[in-house]
This record gives C-alpha cells, sequence and structure tokens, in this order.
C-alpha cells in the first residue's frame, strides 16, 4: 500500500483497496467562521447533544476577521457561544486555518484531519490524510466523530532534480496542475516525492500540498521524513510515528526534472490555464498581492528581497498579507515588513484575505487585473465579475508589482 492507503488502513485495522467505502475515525476537525453557523444548525437538526470529543475539535475565525458586517458578527457571535457550552477551543486573529494549525501541533503524521474548507489537504505536507468536507458532513462529524470516506486512487509525482534561481514550489504546482488539468485528480490523492521536494522546505510542501485540491483530487500528500520531524519538534505534545509507504500502489507515476521548470503563471479564468510567465510579460496590471494559505515566510523573504531598495508602481496597489500571526512578528523581527512598507505595500491582518473575497482584503473592480499568490482565478473569485485574476509565485508577483505589469523573475 501507498501511505495514503496505509493511514487509511490504520484507522480500520485493516487492508484496503481504491474505490473501497470505509468509515473511520477523525483525529482532528476544524470548522471556520464562513461554514460555523451553518454546522451547528445542522448539528442540532440531527439531534446531538453533545460533542464526540471537545479535545479534537477546533472553530477558528479566519475568513471573516475582523467581521466587516453585522451578519459576520453574528457568525463570530455563534461560534463564541458553541465554544463554551461544549468547551471547544476556538481562536480568533492567528491566521488562517491551514497555516495555523500546523503552527500549533495539532497535527502529526498519519491522521486523519477534516476541515470545513477545501485546503485542509494543505495538511497533508505533515504526511496526514487531510481533506475538506461541507457543512451537513462536518455536523456528523462533531456528534459522532466519524466519517465515511472512499479510498482513493493515488497520482504520484516525482521530481527530481534542483529547481532554477527564480523558481519555487508555486512554480511547480502550477506546471503539474497545466498539465494534469483542473480535473485531472478528481477524487484523487496526489503525493508529491524526488529529491527535489526531499529538500525542500515546508513552506514549500504546504504549497505542494494547498493546491492539490485545484486539480480536483481529495489531498494532497508528503511522506513524512527529517524535515517535517525537525518542523514539528517543539510543536506539539502529540506521539509522532513514523509511517511510509511500500513504494508501489500507485494509479500512474509522473515524473519531472526539476531543471526544466520556469516560471510559471495561471491565466484567467482558470487554474490549470497555466503558461510560462514569459508568454504574457507585459500584461499591465492594477494590483499585485501576496498573502493566502497558499504562501509562508519564504514568500515574504522572497518578496522582500526583491522589492529592498525599490518601489512599487505608481498604478499599482501591493497588497501583502501575512498568513498568520506567528509569521507576521517573524517577519517583523526581519525587517521584512518594513522593506515592504518602505517599497509602498499596504500590509493587513493575518487571515484569509482577498483569496476569500473579503471586504478588507483588496478586492478588485471590473476590468480590472491582480497577480496573486492565491490559489483560485476563477470568473469573479477575487472582486468584479469582468475582472482577471493571475496566480503566481511571490517573486513573479514582486517584481510585476514594480514594473506595474507582469514580469518573470527571469
Amino acid at each position: 500500500m501507498n501511505i495514503v492507503q496505509k493511514i487509511l488502513a490504520n484507522h480500520v485495522e485493516r487492508e484496503v483497496k481504491p474505490g473501497e467505502i470505509i468509515t473511520v475515525s477523525v483525529d482532528l476537525a476544524m470548522i471556520h467562521d464562513y461554514f460555523a453557523p451553518h454546522c451547528f444548525s445542522q448539528f442540532k437538526n440531527m439531534g446531538f447533544t453533545e460533542v464526540w470529543d471537545p479535545s479534537k475539535i477546533l472553530l477558528i475565525a479566519d475568513h471573516e476577521i475582523p467581521p466587516a458586517s453585522v451578519e459576520e458578527s453574528e457568525s463570530m457571535k455563534q461560534m463564541r457561544s458553541f465554544a463554551e457550552r461544549y468547551g471547544i477551543k476556538l481562536v480568533i486573529g492567528e491566521g488562517v486555518s491551514h497555516r495555523v494549525m500546523p503552527e500549533m501541533g495539532l497535527i502529526v503524521p498519519g491522521e486523519i484531519v477534516i476541515g470545513t474548507d477545501s485546503h485542509t489537504c494543505t495538511a497533508g505536507a505533515l504526511g496526514a490524510f487531510a481533506t475538506g468536507v461541507g457543512y451537513t458532513d462536518m455536523a456528523a462529524v462533531l456528534g459522532r466523530g466519524k466519517i465515511w470516506l472512499k479510498v482513493p486512487q493515488t497520482l504520484k509525482f516525482e521530481i527530481n532534480g534542483k529547481l532554477p534561481d527564480g523558481v519555487y514550489a508555486k512554480d511547480l504546482i502550477l506546471k503539474i496542475i497545466g498539465d494534469i488539468g483542473a480535473d485531472g485528480a478528481t477524487y484523487k490523492a496526489m503525493e508529491f516525492s524526488g529529491s527535489t521536494v526531499k529538500e525542500m522546505s515546508m513552506d514549500g510542501r504546504f504549497t505542494l500540498c494547498n493546491m492539490a485540491v485545484e486539480a480536483g483530487a481529495k489531498t494532497g500528500m508528503v511522506e513524512p521524513d527529517k524535515v517535517t520531524l525537525e518542523y514539528l519538534s517543539g510543536k506539539t505534545r502529540k506521539e509522532i510515528k513514523r509511517i511510509r509507504g511500500d513504494g508501489d500502489g500507485y494509479e500512474k507515476i509522473y515524473q519531472y526534472c526539476a531543471e526544466e521548470i520556469e516560471p510559471m503563471i495561471a491565466c484567467p479564468h482558470s487554474v490549470d490555464n497555466v503558461k510560462p510567465v514569459r508568454e504574457v510579460e507585459g500584461t499591465k496590471i492594477d494590483e499585485a498581492f501576496i498573502g493566502s494559505c497558499t504562501t509562508g515566510l519564504e514568500d515574504l523573504r522572497i518578496a522582500a528581497e526583491i522589492l529592498e531598495g525599490n518601489e512599487v508602481h505608481p498604478d499599482v496597489r501591493l497588497i501583502v498579507t501575512p498568513p498568520t500571526r506567528r509569521i507576521y512578528m517573524e517577519a517583523l523581527k526581519e525587517e521584512i515588513i518594513e522593506i515592504l512598507i518602505e517599497a509602498g505595500a499596504i500590509i493587513t491582518h493575518p487571515s484569509c484575505s482577498l483569496c476569500a473575497g473579503s471586504k478588507s482584503g483588496g478586492i478588485i473592480a471590473d476590468g480590472e487585473r491582480v497577480i496573486t499568490t492565491t490559489n483560485r482565478n476563477y470568473l469573479g473569485r477575487l472582486g468584479g465579475r469582468n475582472s482577471e485574476a493571475f496566480l503566481a509565485s511571490a517573486a513573479t508577483v514582486a517584481y510585476s508589482a514594480i514594473y506595474g505589469e507582469i514580469k518573470s523573475p527571469w
């Protein structure tokens, strides 16, 4: 069995096969503010009066923080009430759930993590089976602590070699999605391996697994190794178990040479409309955005290195949203924030921000273009119905902000 099958097998205490329907116990359930009221309503309608295990549930405000309307404040009020009633941990102001949970040491290899957000698959970078569900499924998880899953086929992406200067994990995952399509991994798992991934930081691995769902995948996965253990060191009190696949059990294996990857960009209005950046250089932009759960401290460092001593183009607004409070504080210590502000960037509070269409995140007007490090660019996702969004690495976004048009790091 591959690692995805092994994790699921460990939760049912027998071997599993792709296509099989199984019922598994959940190790961590995450509910964010956007879906919380719906979950609570369904939970009540199902007749539950107690949650299955308060210590394995996390409520987190990241989409609508701080609230920008009475309705959003009402959602926050309901979260506080539910958390107090059932003794559940509520997190407000820490940042995006997919990066906050790993920082808090809530996820370790081999676990099953369920969240009310499709990008819950980000936690696959830690060697956990992590996936998103709707609020009805989550309501049942709250009451029973179990969920049914179909064992997915696994596609393996083996990347070997060293990525060229100016090329990052975001370029790699965009290349892969462009190759297999936005539906190329529907209800399958995407496992990332090879020497390139082994040398990749957790920030890069989070980016790969986060965007697995953009190819339709149920989850993304990186086998835990020394990088994983070093990241978790000092963060968690949970027992960390090493889990590995047997080296087979894949539906298909894709092989990539890292040296052949160049800066890539997803053009409107689909994440699989991917081209080399050089093919769209010169396209005028109105906004540049660096943030969301695809972005880590590394990306802020890269942007600061490029922007230091430069200025954001006068026709462009550059918005930078650190994904978590801890990353924000580290960026302050390293004087990254100071560099970005001096270059002309607008810094906003840690949250989903523009990626969730937040009113305080920098949504764009009809007819405007944004280049962004976020993970989706379908029509209207980031603003006006006639706007355009381009997805790229932090380096490409930073260079574009300086030039006022799409610009390759090369």
